[in-house]
């Protein structure tokens, strides 16, 4: 399972998600993919958080760096991958399923292995961003079939949640098999008791309902 954090950088609370995966049978890997790149929490909020810099199909670098790594590690099954992300890393996630040769080069790498998407059999988006700039909705997913468990917050001003039903309902329209959790008055980052945007409110008992939702999402996966 690998775990990618939002525009803020890596959060605590991240943790309490690990810890699920791991209950529910599952290796996981947080990926820090700020501090390699020279970014600051305070340089994050700046330039990640306002869509100044490093997109969703930048980052998603990181998602073909990892299933290359996990390749090389015996203790990790490579072939059957989930991938969890909160907003930002959400949009990492959207977009790097929508990736195609012509696209590839937006990751930034020279060697992009199309074929490593293939070993990505379920995705967890919370509340991702899937705005003008994510490609997912427009593309698709190229045929790549992952099961997908997705959690929404119905008052959510930071990336709302209408683009991302948008995307949800195009990839369910190809195929996929799409739960949603949505919570009506749920803000962004609800789940997250540091959050810093002061739009949002932190909401223990969906964070636990959450929690449980994503473990559910992962059990199915080795059903």
């Amino acid at each position: 399972m690998l775990l990618m954090h939002g525009c803020g950088g890596l959060q605590p609370f991240m943790r309490t998600y690990a810890e699920a995966a791991v209950a529910a049978g599952f290796a996981a890997v947080t990926i820090n993919s700020f501090t390699p790149r020279g970014l600051s929490r305070a340089t994050a909020h700046l330039v990640v958080c306002t869509g100044l810099g490093v997109h969703g199909q930048r980052r998603s670098a990181d998602i073909f760096a990892m299933l290359h790594w996990l390749k090389g590690q015996d203790w990790a099954d490579a072939d059957h991958v989930a991938v969890a992300g909160w907003s930002h890393g959400g949009w990492t996630i959207l977009d790097a399923l929508a990736l195609s040769p012509a696209t590839a080069r937006a990751t930034g790498l020279i060697d992009v292995d199309l074929a490593a998407l293939e070993r990505v059999k379920t995705a967890v988006l919370v509340y991702p961003y899937a705005g003008p700039f994510s490609t997912a909705l427009r593309r698709g997913w190229s045929g790549r079939t992952p099961r997908v468990a997705a959690v929404l917050g119905g008052k959510d001003q930071v990336v709302g949640f209408r683009a991302a039903e948008r995307v949800l309902g195009r990839l369910s329209a190809d195929g996929l098999a799409i739960d949603t959790l949505k919570f009506d008055d749920a803000t962004h980052a609800f789940d997250d008791d540091r959050a810093s945007d002061p739009r949002t409110r932190h909401r223990p008992d969906y964070a636990v309902q959450t929690q449980a939702f994503f473990a559910r999402a992962l059990r199915s996966a080795l059903a």
